[in-house]
């Protein structure tokens, strides 16, 4: 399964979490519950034949700005801002009440929870300094939090490239210059390869990556202006921008990616929350059909989270008056599926589902330049992971 937590654009255009998190296998889920200034953690559990939800209160309430993170053994990541610090305390169930463990903290004037990792135990965060970013191993070490990785530049964002929890995309900027995703291995040092690059001069960030068949989800100025697009990794080909995710008035954010589609990326659904002056709508679209699909969610939906199974069905976290932990299931749309040609005579014959690729002038415009991406075969992933 592919999953996400709800995201926001951020001032950067990162895409950061908002306080619903579910771990990278489905299993379990957490947030922070209650009104007002009354808040506690809260885990979800979706791995069984209901949802159910357990409140993890402590002697006092949580502030706004504590972060929670699930694990696959059943307990919860917590960050707080004490005196000046990040601290973090593992939380769990224990009979009425709610069991605490201190990990340590880690002095920083700004630090972030990365998603949760694929291996299920560990936690990491990334804390930008004057000129490097350092990456935090919170939560799975031996000795409280542990030091990984010194990545050179300004980092934001955070994708996992595969399911072992080895290889890390941040999105870098170097002395002031352009963004670009960077592919980062923890297991060695925190060696740095170049991810994506459309032009020389473009920000070009990665939202969402599927292992099992290489998708790629990518935000880009490429164009012209900031796009929404898509590639495969290990591909040559360049990075397209679906005129069909362009919507006027609306930020169109991708949270979720069908896995298990091995050889064929382009007909696996992705999810999207589309946000407008009415609130929240669901998207779903895949690449070979060129078509967005816009859907009411369910009453209450946790907007911008969900996860799909390999048979393409959406699930969706929702929390209601009614019912307090709540997945509602949705099938993907079917599409008729266009050939995947990129030529000058395709995009001119089919202007509702044009799409261009990086660098290259809107239809109507002079010859055509095709800016490829980074060649991604270079990055340091020899391989990917057979569907579990």
């Amino acid at each position: 399964m592919t999953v996400c937590a709800i995201e926001t654009a951020a001032e950067d255009g990162a895409v950061g979490s908002t306080g619903f998190t579910m771990t990278a296998d489905g299993t379990y889920a957490a947030r922070l519950a209650g009104d007002g200034e009354a808040l506690f953690p809260e885990r979800w559990t979706l791995d069984g034949p209901e949802p159910y939800a357990v409140p993890l209160p402590l002697d006092q309430p949580e502030e706004r700005d504590a972060d929670v993170l699930p694990l696959t053994d059943g307990r919860v990541l917590i960050r707080r801002r004490v005196e000046g610090r990040h601290a973090f305390s593992l939380l769990y169930p224990t009979g009425p009440g709610t069991g605490e463990l201190p990990l340590g903290a880690i002095e920083s004037a700004r630090l972030t929870l990365l998603p949760p990792s694929p291996d299920g135990v560990s936690a990491y965060a990334l804390a930008p300094g004057e000129g490097s970013t350092a990456i935090w191993l919170v939560a799975g070490g031996a000795f409280g939090p542990e030091h990984v990785a010194e990545v050179p530049g300004h980092c934001s964002g955070g994708v996992w490239l595969d399911r072992t929890g080895r290889m890390l995309a941040l999105d870098r900027q170097l002395d002031g210059g352009p963004v670009k995703a960077v592919a980062v291995d923890l297991e060695r040092g925190g060696e740095v390869t170049p991810l994506l690059q459309i032009t020389e001069e473009s920000d070009d960030r990665l939202l969402l990556a599927e292992p099992d068949s290489g998708l790629l989800l990518i935000r880009s100025n490429a164009p012209g202006h900031d796009r929404l697009g898509w590639g495969v990794l290990s591909s040559l080909r360049p990075v397209r921008f679906p005129e069909c995710l362009r919507l006027a008035d609306c930020a169109v954010t991708p949270f979720a990616v069908q896995p298990g589609q091995m050889l064929t990326p382009e007909s696996c659904a992705v999810a999207l929350r589309i946000d407008g002056a009415a609130g929240s709508r669901l998207g779903v679209w895949r690449p070979a059909g060129r078509r967005l699909h816009q859907l009411a969610a369910p009453e209450g939906w946790l907007a911008g989270a969900g996860l799909w199974s390999r048979e393409g069905v959406l699930h969706l976290p929702y929390a209601t008056g009614a019912v307090r932990c709540g997945v509602a299931r949705m099938e993907a749309p079917e599409d008729v599926c266009v050939p995947d040609v990129i030529t000058r005579r395709d995009m001119i014959t089919e202007p509702a589902q044009a799409e261009h690729a990086g660098g290259e002038p809107s239809v109507g415009a002079g010859a055509p330049l095709v800016c490829r991406p980074m060649p991604l075969q270079q990055a340091p992933l020899t391989g990917r992971a057979a569907p579990d």
